[in-house]
């Protein structure tokens, strides 16, 4: 079989009777059982896929067939799926059901997507490698001794390796869009608020985001055409009307970009990178784009920014795993109190422990308004200075990686190295600004690239039509 890299592909082929749904199930299937040392899946839902696909290839023959019929889908494992088992890459929900499905993978289905199985992540997100899950690291399909990128190290990896025809990630600091960079394909993180975050295990609740990881643009924009809406279920999600992205995906007037100058000219960006991002300016100018360089002095603070307030919120959202209610329960504890403590020591992983102890002491009295008030003021001043920035521009261009995907246990002993993969990607969720990232060739070494751009609040079909032109003509 093909690999799809097209949605109105595999829709033409369904309509002309060149391919079933039970066909591309079983070519996924077969893919997954193929590529088992990539670890992307903790979960297949092989028959129940099957069952389904047979489901709607009758209602495809009836003409009454959702807009997804035939979209073979993953979903990350922090996203629940009522009956199906969620961990969020994590031993302390060992053995744990869901009651619930996630707003957006319910909008999905409706919408007759298939769902083919779970995918690997770091512990509830936390991670920019893959490689602090419970259920052991991804590796990259371009080069197995390489991470994905994480968090949404599994999701990314089964789009690049035909293990799926698209994933559903979640986005917190970069964990859509950094995987999709290190593996050649496309991510997108939302406006916050864009799509309901009920059914996703909480990592940190003011920056989670859902986004889609894909092959192109296009099918980015019609996967968040659909989650994307008002839910009962979510208070922060907005109740804003959602444009039909997918039919706006061509500019309607010349935009005016800027572009960090610190990605282009500073130091600690790959030459490769560099490279490819003056590449694409003396590209968009050829065009007629006026691409001007931006400082934005507040861009140093946004990683720590990031770091003091996601490890706040994790302490308090993670302080719910206790061994008592759901999960793992310690097989040594003697009273209450050892109940707590072995379950919580046993059940959750190095990574999460150090972001629990931090987040507690950010938010302890005596350090409270050092640091976490500190950061919280410090998060707005970011926002107000990128937003000010983009009444100037329309979008903001750079890497959104410093490096390509680097070697596995290559950054696991620093964590400070590990951090600063997310350079580029946590300003979007400090400020809540949509970004995506789309793919800009490949390095020396044959691994890939990905470009950022960043866009206005709620301004995804600006953000969509840009990425599509720059797609188209950093691939042809």
């Amino acid at each position: 079989m093909k690999f799809y890299r097209s949605f109105a592909d595999v829709e033409a082929d369904l309509r002309a009777g060149a391919v079933t749904c039970r066909q591309l199930v079983d070519h996924y299937l077969h893919r997954i059982q193929t590529h088992t040392h990539l670890n992307a899946f903790v979960a297949v839902y092989a028959d129940e896929a099957q069952t389904r696909a047979a489901e709607i290839d009758q209602k495809i023959a009836l003409g009454t067939a959702g807009r997804l019929a035939g979209m073979v889908l993953g979903i990350k494992d922090l996203l629940c799926y009522a009956g199906h088992g969620v961990q969020g890459g994590s031993r302390i929900l060992d053995g744990f059901t869901s009651q619930i499905t996630a707003t957006a993978v319910q909008r999905l289905l409706d919408e007759d997507a298939i769902l083919i199985g779970r995918q690997n992540c770091d512990e509830f997100g936390m991670g920019s490698s893959n490689e602090n899950s419970a259920f052991g690291p991804v590796r990259n399909a371009a080069d197995p001794t390489r991470v994905p990128g994480g968090s949404s190290g599994g999701s990314a990896v089964a789009v690049q390796a035909d293990l799926c025809f698209a994933s559903i990630g979640t986005d917190t600091g970069g964990s859509v869009r950094q995987p999709a960079a290190f593996c050649g394909v496309v991510g997108m993180k939302p406006t916050y608020g864009r799509v309901s975050r009920w059914g996703l295990l909480a990592y940190a609740s003011s920056f989670d985001t859902i986004g889609p990881i894909t092959h192109s643009v296009a099918d980015a924009a019609s996967l968040l055409e659909i989650m994307a809406g008002a839910d009962d279920w979510d208070a922060t999600a907005s109740a804003r009307p959602v444009p039909a992205y997918s039919q706006q995906l061509t500019l309607d007037r010349p935009l005016k970009i800027g572009y960090l100058r610190e990605a282009l000219e500073g130091p600690g960006v790959d030459a490769a990178i560099q490279q490819r991002l003056g590449e694409t300016i003396d590209l968009l100018r050829k065009d007629g784009y006026v691409v001007e360089a931006v400082d934005l002095s507040l861009t140093r603070h946004a990683l720590p920014t990031y770091y003091i307030l996601t490890t706040a919120e994790v302490s308090s959202n993670l302080s719910r795993y206790d061994g008592v209610r759901y999960g793992y329960r310690s097989p040594a504890a003697t009273d209450l109190e050892s109940l707590y403590k072995k379950s919580r020591v046993e059940g959750f992983g190095a990574e999460a422990q150090r972001r629990i102890l931090l987040g507690t002491f950010v938010l302890s009295a005596s350090y409270y308004d050092a640091y976490y008030t500190k950061a919280q003021k410090v998060r707005r001043l970011v926002r107000e200075e990128t937003e000010r920035v983009l009444q100037m521009y329309d979008v903001l261009l750079c890497p959104t990686t410093p490096t390509t995907a680097f070697r596995l246990g290559e950054k696991t002993t620093d964590p400070m190295q590990m951090f600063l993969a997310d350079v580029f990607t946590v300003q979007a969720n400090v400020t809540g600004l949509p970004a995506i990232s789309i793919p800009a060739g490949t390095d020396e070494s044959g691994l890939p690239i990905g470009l950022q751009v960043l866009g206005r609040a709620f301004q995804e079909q600006e953000l969509f039509a840009f990425s599509q032109y720059l797609h188209l003509k950093l691939t042809t």
